[in-house]
This record gives structure tokens, C-alpha cells and sequence, in this order.
């Protein structure tokens, strides 16, 4: 359990802060600027999940996870240019990291003795917040706002993960696997297909509201 925990963290914050240092290079930014959102973008998600836990946060008791950051961040301001030649980079990179940490996040949440609709919940956090970070920095539309499946993805990811282990009785790695898929799998059909949910429509004669 403990590999897995670590190996899920640093591929979720690796991830992620890939995502970061594409968002600084389409903002065109200096180098310190590709660290900097590396860093928030790759910490993030799993800074919001410790703190809420009350657990010793990942990157200031092992500070490997921020020169991997770092790291990322620096070699991005040369690679940048070969990532995007890729078909929608941010978004597949984005799509990885949140398969990665809500399976992480959801475990490491079972791992401390809290109960399964509390890891369900931390895994979609631990997904999800690292990127409303970024794009909060950079003022740019948050996915969580777009019609296109994106919580819903980090949500079965984490449930399928804690369903499996908690209630299956399916080794962790195994259940691991299933939930990152899965997750995967529906983020991939949001970005390729448009896949989303139906969208809230009030009644016909609902008085408008005032938009912000």
C-alpha cells in the first residue's frame, strides 16, 4: 500500500505539473513562471487533501516532490514545443493526473482510518483542485465549468477504487488500476467524444437571474 501511495502521488504531482508549466507557455511566460506553476499546479490537489485531514503535508515532509516540480518546470521551457505537437496536450496531461490522484487521494484517506464516502470526497478534491489552482492564476475558464464530464470522471475513479478495495475485497493494486481506467477512460471520451451529463434547464417561466 505504501508503493502504491507514493508511486500514485508522484505521477499525479508529475502530471500536473506538466499541465502548469503548458499553461505558463501558452501565457508566455519567463522561466521562474514555468516553476512557479509547476509547482502550485503539481502540489495543489494534494496540499487541499492533506490539510483537510489533518495529516502532515506530502511535500514539506519529503521534499522530492517539489524538485520533481522544479524539475518539471525547468525542462518544460525547453520541451514545450515537442509536448505541443501533441493533439491537445494540457488536456490528456490533465486527464492523466486526475485518474492518477483520485485513486491516490481516496486511498491515502483510507489509509489514515477515515470512512469510504470521506475518501470518495478527498479523491475528487485531490483530482481536481491542483488545475482550478492553475487556471485560477492564469484567469482562464476552469473545466469544472465546462458542460464536458470532468468531476463526474474523478468521482468514479475514487468510487470504483474505494468500492473494489473496501467492499470487494480487491488487492489495492488491482483496484487501483480499475479506478484510474475507469476515470480515464470517461475523461477521454469528455475530450474526444464531447461526452457530459445533462445540463440543469429551469422551467419555462422561471424569472431570469442576474448574472455576475
Amino acid at each position: 500500500m505504501a508503493t502504491m501511495l507514493q508511486i500514485l502521488d508522484f505521477l499525479g504531482v508529475a502530471v500536473f505539473a506538466v499541465t502548469g508549466a503548458i499553461v505558463a507557455s501558452r501565457l508566455r511566460l519567463d522561466c521562474l513562471a514555468f516553476v512557479f506553476f509547476a509547482v502550485f499546479t503539481g502540489v495543489g490537489g494534494g496540499t487541499l487533501r492533506d490539510l483537510l485531514l489533518d495529516a502532515p503535508v506530502f511535500w514539506v515532509e519529503n521534499e522530492i516532490y517539489l524538485v520533481v516540480c522544479i524539475a518539471i518546470g525547468a525542462l518544460m521551457w525547453f520541451a514545450t514545443p515537442l509536448v505541443e505537437r501533441m493533439s491537445k496536450p494540457l488536456r490528456w496531461a490533465d486527464a492523466m493526473g486526475l485518474a492518477a490522484y483520485s485513486v491516490m487521494g481516496a486511498a491515502k484517506t483510507l489509509a489514515l482510518g477515515h470512512p469510504p464516502t470521506v475518501a470518495v470526497l478527498m479523491g475528487v478534491a485531490t483530482a481536481t483542485f491542483g488545475g482550478i489552482i492553475r487556471d485560477t492564476i492564469a484567469d482562464q475558464p476552469s473545466a469544472l465549468v465546462k458542460p464536458e464530464l470532468y468531476l463526474t470522471p474523478a468521482f468514479v475513479g475514487a468510487g470504483v477504487y474505494v468500492g473494489l478495495f473496501t467492499f470487494g475485497g480487491v488487492p489495492a493494486w488491482p483496484a487501483a488500476i480499475a479506478g484510474a481506467a475507469a476515470a480515464l477512460v470517461l475523461r477521454g471520451g469528455a475530450i474526444i467524444r464531447g461526452w457530459n451529463l445533462p445540463a440543469y434547464t429551469p422551467p419555462p417561466d422561471t424569472p431570469p437571474s442576474d448574472k455576475p
